[in-house]
């Protein structure tokens, strides 16, 4: 059995399930952030070392308020709870994005608890929050063209390794498989260049109601699937 070692999920449909239910939007992402834990130790118990989830792009500001409001309030939460999960589960959480965006309460809770749960040796989730892959590249080119102009890097010795190693995933590996709720077929700015020889599994089935024969289904297409790298 070849269960993918990280594992990269788009939590798509929260709004678009409450409203079919006559719920408001931020019902939906209430029930969803619930859904993080059960996946997580899910994942874990398949034998998963990395999960990454896009919990808020850098596109996501552009929602209403209210919303926007209800999202962060949410990830504020979870940060709370995290602590006793990451505990109780060996879980280690971290984040990606740029979190200078963030609230300073938020970012300090942030770093509380990656450091809280950086010795932990289960599952490593990985949060992105105001993560946009292509505002993800634009900081690390800025970055090496800095290193460069101070002589700290020469032009060079820039190939794809080491252009990784200044993006926000440079210490875990790249996705094995990249799972999308809700129908939706695109990878809306999501971890563009860690994608670049995923496997892609696309799923009707809306984020709160992504349950753990779900993820079973999506191990088992990738398991299916005849992985080929260099044209081979």
């Amino acid at each position: 059995m070849s269960v993918p070692e990280h594992i990269a999920i788009i939590l798509d449909g929260n709004g678009r399930w409450a409203k079919a239910k006559g719920m408001p939007r931020t019902y939906g992402h209430t029930v969803g952030a619930k859904n993080v834990e059960t996946i997580s130790r899910a994942a874990y118990n398949a034998g998963v070392k990395y999960l990454t989830m896009y919990a808020f792009s850098t596109e996501n500001w552009s929602r209403p308020d209210d919303e926007v409001g209800a999202l962060m309030g949410l990830l504020t939460e979870y940060i709370k709870t995290c602590m006793k999960t990451a505990k109780k589960d060996n879980l280690r959480v971290r984040f990606i994005g740029d979190l200078s965006a963030l609230s300073q309460s938020m970012q300090d809770a942030i770093k509380k608890l990656e450091e809280y749960s950086a010795g932990f040796t289960g599952l490593t989730l990985t949060i992105a929050v105001n993560y946009g892959s292509r505002d993800e590249m634009i900081r690390a080119v800025k970055q090496v063209s800095m290193d460069v102009k101070n002589n700290k890097l020469d032009i060079d010795d820039i190939d794809a390794k080491l252009f990784s190693s200044y993006l926000d995933t440079k210490d875990i590996p790249d996705p094995d498989l990249m799972i999308r709720t809700s129908g939706e077929q695109r990878l809306s700015n999501y971890l563009l260049w860690q994608l670049a020889y995923s496997e892609f599994y696309f799923t009707s089935v809306p984020w709160p109601d992504f349950n753990v024969e779900e993820l079973k289904k999506a191990i088992e297409e990738y398991e299916r699937r005849n992985r080929r790298f260099g044209g081979i």
